[in-house]
């Protein structure tokens, strides 16, 4: 009797632990296309980039600059990526913080990224990557810049 209930009790637990885990999991996004969660508007309050601007024209080499919050950086700078629209990397590297980084107040960051010649019209996107040194991705963030080149 005592071990028929502790069945019971591990297949209710076993049957909440199934109903609860995958309501809680997030779809990744798929490359090539800013989804609404990566947009700028979305991301104001967490980072801002004054260059480039969402479908600019670019060519190498590119400044990039904005603030983000401290927050967003680890170690004074966090990742970014220049991506084809095939998904090639371009290139990639940090952004560094300009100033005092360990606030929450907004902090300049600035890199220059330089990458190969792009078919003039073709388009491409820049993420912009919340530093992530505990590798949970839960605590992943990005902006993607969409580009042309």
């Amino acid at each position: 009797m005592v071990g028929g209930i502790g069945v019971f009790i591990l297949a209710v637990i076993a049957l909440v632990i199934i109903l609860i885990l995958p309501s809680k999991t997030q779809a990744p996004t798929t490359g090539g296309t800013a989804t609404t969660t990566d947009s700028a508007a979305a991301h104001a309050d967490l980072i801002r980039a004054d260059s480039p601007e969402p479908g600019s024209t670019i060519t190498s080499p590119l400044t990039l600059s904005g603030q983000a919050r401290g927050t967003w950086y680890f170690e004074a700078s966090f990742p970014y990526e220049l991506d084809a629209q095939d998904g090639t990397v371009l290139a990639q590297g940090p952004a560094q913080a300009q100033g005092e980084w360990t606030t929450t107040d907004f902090v300049p960051f600035l890199a220059t990224i330089t990458f190969p010649a792009q078919p003039a019209g073709s388009k491409g996107m820049l993420t912009l990557k919340k530093d992530n040194p505990s590798g949970d991705p839960a605590h992943d963030d990005k902006l993607i810049i969409p580009v042309t080149f």
